[in-house]
């Protein structure tokens, strides 16, 4: 069954390979369309769920940041120019800027306002790499030990 309905792209149906698709417009992150092998074990399946869900957490997480980020920077700059009695475009039409030492302030009140989120994001996503490196550890040695015949 192909269920591309999420994603953007969608592999054959033959393939054998995990495919990653272009970047999300507003995550900035390569969407995964995990290979799912027809005798695919239990340890393997939580495997590809764990990492599909880390996958779409991740997803929601930076598409959610990077639009908030997007919204308080546009705020931002507007207040800032109505502040000079500036207008959003300059003489010429052109959409106007600030200089990076205004931003400066803009980055740094962002990041402080957003670090307790961003240490729970790390902590969480630290937490899912480690359990799946230890999936991952577990599904080779299975392999390795079924294909030397250990049982």
């Amino acid at each position: 069954m192909r269920q591309c309905q999420a994603i953007s792209f969608c592999p054959p149906v033959d393939s054998k390979y995990d495919w990653v698709g272009p970047p999300d417009r507003y995550s900035n992150i390569r969407p995964i369309r995990f290979f799912v092998p027809a005798d695919e074990s239990p340890l393997e399946r939580k495997l590809r769920e764990l990492r599909q869900e880390t996958q779409d957490w991740n997803q929601k997480f930076w598409a959610n940041q990077n639009l908030t980020f997007i919204k308080e920077k546009e705020i931002f700059i507007l207040s800032k120019l109505h502040a000079l009695g500036l207008g959003q475009k300059d003489e010429k039409g052109r959409k106007r800027t600030l200089d990076a030492e205004v931003m400066a302030d803009f980055y740094k009140a962002f990041l402080s306002k957003n670090f307790a989120k961003h240490a729970q994001y790390n902590r969480e996503w630290y937490k899912r790499n480690f359990t799946i490196t230890l999936l991952m550890g577990q599904v080779t040695l299975k392999r390795y030990l079924k294909k030397i015949g250990w049982k």
